[in-house]
């Protein structure tokens, strides 16, 4: 296999059906990987006998048709052809009419660690920033405030405080691109003033320290979302006395419950309590692909009638490495779930492999070119965009004006209700 320029590749076939592919040859069926100089990487699937196309990291194609042993027909094109122009324009309209609201962004444990950054310019040492947003039709944004494994206690508190005064002073810094978000109302104001939204969560439920009244305080500083993994009421068995009482307060003031990555009993259980929708920010379909955070068709079930939200991440590790790998999976959670219950995460800045050409946060008129060419309705496009998100947003809200009439702060200790 050598390289010329980006999009452009030469190889080596075998017996007929088999090729060669940088170092690693492939005739079974499995993705075969080769780096190159320009190009970065290439994934080559195979579809029938004789024939195969692979997808460089750049954006851009090539495919080859097998024949006598030792040749081969192969196909380019140039670096972001991919897409014909006038299916490209239709998906960036769309997008202007219907903005992507995106389920997660490692984007603040990123600019920690950085010794300064302009996002409004544009920041090389990132994968998401305002001019890509813009280019991406991003309306809204999710800020995670994870932290690495292990902090517990008044660690991950003071951690978690930190990371939220860090996002507060980025969107502050930015103005013009950025406006810090609470609810749906707000969110369709930043975007009709062409600001992208900003969402606070999800953040770890280790960030309470078993405490409601630090769960209050985080809300009272913007905290929307908190994903409930990690912690002792909220396991392997499920919920506990406690970790229900934390899903009624989070529903009397309005933050919702995130249960990607937790184990299925809490999923299941969390569904059941919470009035508020429940939401997935990082799951695909089990069926199609087995990673530990995507969901069995059981589950999608379950959180469809509940009327929750999966966010698909945009990952090969979980989704695939291409396209088709991730609109697969949002076809799947449409069908299982319902399209009201479908909805997208970049995950971007995570530290995450992403599917060739859905690299940064500029890349999501590509997918929906794939979506638009496998027939899915505006409709539902649009709900799966901007729509479902806000939905969740404001049903959250209503939930929690609700509660507050009937209930009041909740000042329940985790040892006297599971000793």
């Amino acid at each position: 296999m050598t390289w010329a320029e980006p999009g452009t590749a030469e190889f080596r076939t075998g017996e007929p059906g088999t090729a060669e592919l940088g170092t690693a040859a492939s005739g079974t069926g499995e993705p075969a990987t080769a780096e190159g100089p320009a190009a970065g990487t290439a994934e080559l699937t195979w579809a029938e006998p004789g024939t195969a196309e692979f997808r460089t990291g750049e954006p851009g194609w090539a495919g080859f048709r097998t024949g006598e042993p030792g040749s081969a027909e192969a196909l380019t094109a140039e670096p972001g052809e991919a897409e014909p122009p006038d299916e490209l324009a239709a998906a960036h309209s769309f997008l202007v009419e219907h903005p992507v609201a995106d389920g997660y962004s490692g984007l603040p444990w990123v600019l920690r660690h950085l010794p300064w950054y302009d996002l409004e310019l544009g920041e090389g040492g990132v994968d998401t920033d305002v001019p890509r947003m813009r280019k991406g039709h991003i309306g809204a944004l999710f800020w995670s405030l994870h932290l690495p494994e292990g902090l517990t206690g008044e660690r991950a508190v003071g951690a978690t405080l930190e990371q939220l005064d860090l996002v507060r002073t980025v969107v502050h810094a930015h103005p013009e691109g950025l406006r810090l978000v609470h609810s749906a109302g707000q969110t369709t104001d930043a975007r009709n003033c062409g600001r992208v939204g900003v969402l606070l969560g999800p953040a770890g439920a280790p960030a309470l320290d078993d405490s409601l009244g630090i769960l209050r305080a985080l809300h009272a500083l913007g905290l929307k979302i908190l994903t409930l993994a990690g912690v002792s009421w909220a396991g392997e068995a499920g919920l506990t006395r406690f970790g229900e009482e934390v899903v009624r307060e989070m529903n009397r003031i309005g933050v919702l419950a995130d249960v990607s990555g937790a184990p299925e009993a809490t999923v299941r259980r969390t569904l059941a309590v919470s009035r508020s929708p429940v939401l997935c920010t990082r799951s695909a379909a089990h069926a199609l692909r087995s990673h530990p955070a995507n969901l069995s068709d059981d589950l999608l079930a379950e959180l469809g009638e509940a009327q929750g939200l999966c966010m698909v991440p945009l990952t090969a590790e979980q989704t695939g490495p291409s396209i088709p790998d991730v609109a697969d999976h949002l076809d799947h959670v449409r069908k299982i779930a319902g399209p009201d219950c479908v909805g997208l995460s970049g995950t971007y800045d995570s530290g995450a492999a992403h599917p060739a050409s859905l690299t940064d946060a500029s890349c999501y008129p590509h997918l929906v070119v794939e979506l638009m060419r496998r027939g899915w309705p505006a409709d539902d496009l649009a709900l799966l965009t901007w729509g479902n998100v806000q939905r969740v947003l404001r049903s959250a809200d209503f939930t929690a004006r609700a509660a507050q009439d009937r209930r009041e702060a909740s000042t329940a200790k985790i040892t006297e209700l599971d000793g």
